[in-house]
């Protein structure tokens, strides 16, 4: 079920399937990723792993589960409605005899998105409604029109950070590139993203920016509780006329893969039984 909501400003739809973000129009011009062939997607939530622990396999309570998909099974759940506003669209999922099969904890996960002049805030929140503690890994995974505007390309865009950052990435066949050094500008171009995805632990940044010098349009995404930011792309794909700008609670599960139980996990987030967990990050367009 698709829901849409319109201002004076921005119109923005999303499903109940995956709680997905779908549509965000200014001026009728859309800014987000058409879910293509080149990534079927548009922006799905990560939950409760960002990416996957080695062999899709980790340890909760002294028992080995096995979490199937890549980014947890929030992103591919019908969630129910919560209903619309003027300006916001809330979708809820609940745990269930499906999830406590790969992951033992009861929960509730509130995904709400609400325009705010040119800018929507996704809040995602997490309630522990079990009777121990919960362990998770939180994100989001937006992917945005690039080209925005027609008359340009994928090699006319860049990614900006707010501040200089140092982005030192681990290569696919061994050793590690630098990406950036104490330097805030990436260039796109088909073959950056050679390496999988560009991705800062602890940024100085808290916002990055999608936009062009040949163009009028931009997209920046705010991110003030993240403690990681990823960027990326399918690469070497014409087709691929998308960026994915990624806020993430911090890096992903993989990391931690020196600790099997997740309640030793470094970055889990631990949740206490009856508390919530809120994270926000905010999409601004011009």
């Amino acid at each position: 079920m698709k829901l849409t909501v319109r201002t004076d400003t921005l119109e923005i739809s999303a499903n109940s399937a995956g709680a997905e973000l779908c549509s965000v129009k200014k001026d009728g011009v859309e800014y987000l990723w058409q879910a293509g062939d080149a990534w079927k997607r548009y922006a799905p939530i990560l939950f409760p792993f960002i990416c996957s622990p080695k062999g899709k396999k980790y340890k909760a309570g002294g028992k080995e589960y096995t979490m199937p998909s890549n980014h947890g099974f929030a992103r591919d759940m019908e969630f129910t409605s919560e209903g619309t506003d003027d300006n916001s669209i809330a979708f809820k999922l609940t745990s269930d005899e499906n999830t406590l099969k790969v992951y033992p904890y009861e929960f509730e996960l509130t995904v709400k998105f609400t325009v705010k002049g040119d800018s929507v805030e996704v809040l995602n929140s997490v309630r522990n409604t079990g009777d121990k503690d919960m362990y998770f890994y939180l994100g989001g995974h937006p992917a945005f029109n690039c080209p925005i505007e027609d008359n340009l390309c994928f090699d006319d865009y860049k990614v900006i950070y707010e501040k200089n950052e140092t982005i030192i990435q681990p290569l696919l066949t061994g050793g590690e590139r630098v990406v950036l050094d104490n330097e805030n500008t990436l260039p796109l171009t088909r073959t950056l993203f050679d390496h999988d995805v560009i991705m800062k632990d602890k940024p100085n940044s808290k916002r990055i920016t999608l936009a062009s010098d040949k163009g009028s349009r931009s997209v920046t995404l705010y991110y003030p509780e993240s403690e990681c930011i990823a960027v990326w792309s399918t690469t070497a794909n014409d087709d691929a006329r998308f960026v994915c700008l990624e806020p993430w609670t911090s890096v992903p599960v993989y990391c931690d893969d020196e600790f099997e139980d997740i309640e030793k996990k470094p970055h889990a987030i631990r949740l206490s039984a009856g508390e919530r967990f809120d994270y926000r990050y905010f999409i601004e367009v011009k």
